[in-house]
């Protein structure tokens, strides 16, 4: 099968960073479904896992970790898909990604692709979408159930690919007031278009723009760009038995004594948590992908899909990585098609 793989990890720029290469179809069984990949799409961590280190790996090694295409084969275990039906995913960082031709992926962390939307629109929305909502429903602890008009939530990066679907996730489910951040005239547009009530700059006072807009402090943060830059802000405009959630690792340790007072928590967002160790509730990615899917064909949200390659290469995975390096992306950039 035709793969783009790595055995070095070099700066984008160098040919031999991601490379074509022919791998052999792999055999499926257990609680595994083969999926034959149409799109995908490339996310931070694609970059982030492909950055320059000294490791040579001893077999081509396939990254990425978002996929939307169709079972062709699944194992003797397998209970929730057919062969033949469509499927979107993030996948399992511990295992090889989806820029293949197939891949095997377990059942309980895939959902139905949503019907209303292409493969390429569907391969933008597995990551961003589980972190999102993981990231609101599981660690901050907002109940998807009842609507918290009264309160309010803080998104730090709000037009990038997980922003994108928190600030939908948080204003349609639970009627959250939105407060999005983005430092461009055009991100700060896109922000609004996926519906943040309010929108402000990042890159200036933050609790200043807060107070301006009659909200001196938040219920809840959800943090999506430079945790320890922002943390004096987040930990001063956090409301008393407010929670701030990250999911963007910080270099240095962060101080969490301004916390104590408040009687306010901070919790991670990892999206391969469940899959990494096999969590009990590993499941609860497969349910809640299918849960974006309904929503998406009963057009209540949308796709964040903004930049389309074609095909799927190791020349555009180049392009898309060097794209996303660069930080400034709007949504998700996502390849389909192999030649």
């Amino acid at each position: 099968m035709k793969a783009v793989a790595l055995t070095q990890y070099l700066p984008v720029t160098n040919p031999d960073s991601l490379m074509d290469v022919e791998l052999s179809a792999p055999a499926v069984s257990g609680r595994d479904i083969l999926v034959r990949v149409e799109a995908v799409s490339v996310n931070p961590v694609d970059t982030k896992v492909r950055a320059p280190k000294e490791k040579i790996e001893p077999q081509p090694r396939v990254l990425g970790w978002d996929a939307a295409g169709t079972v062709v084969a699944v194992g003797d275990d397998v209970t929730l898909f057919s062969v033949g039906d469509e499927v979107f995913y993030a996948g399992d960082i511990t295992r090889p990604g989806s820029n293949s031709e197939y891949q095997l992926v377990d059942e309980r962390i895939v959902g139905h692709k949503p019907q209303s939307l292409s493969m390429a629109e569907a391969a933008a929305l597995p990551l961003t979408s589980i972190t999102a909502w993981e990231g609101l429903f599981d660690r901050l602890k907002i109940d998807p159930d009842v609507t918290q008009d009264q309160k309010s939530l803080l998104i730090i990066g709000g037009a990038g690919g997980v922003g994108s679907v928190a600030i939908q996730l948080a204003s349609q489910i639970a009627g959250l007031t939105v407060i999005a951040t983005a430092s461009r005239e055009n991100t700060q547009r896109w922000c609004d278009e996926m519906g943040a009530d309010h929108t402000i700059n990042h890159r200036q006072d933050m609790a200043a723009q807060l107070a301006e807009l009659g909200f001196p402090a938040v219920d809840y943060i959800f943090c999506l760009n430079d945790t320890a830059g922002h943390w004096a802000t987040m930990t001063q405009v956090i409301k008393p038995q407010g929670m701030i959630c990250s999911i963007v690792e910080s270099d240095v340790p962060l101080d969490m004594e301004p916390l104590k007072s408040k009687s306010a928590g901070f919790i991670w967002e990892f999206m391969f948590t469940r899959a990494m160790y096999q969590t009990d509730d590993m499941a609860e990615q497969g349910q809640l992908l299918n849960q974006i899917s309904k929503r998406m064909d009963a057009d209540s949200l949308q796709t964040t899909l903004t930049e389309h390659l074609t095909p799927i290469n190791a020349e555009n995975l180049r392009k898309a990585h060097a794209m996303v390096e660069q930080g400034k992306m709007i949504g998700k950039i996502v390849l389909s098609g192999w030649e």
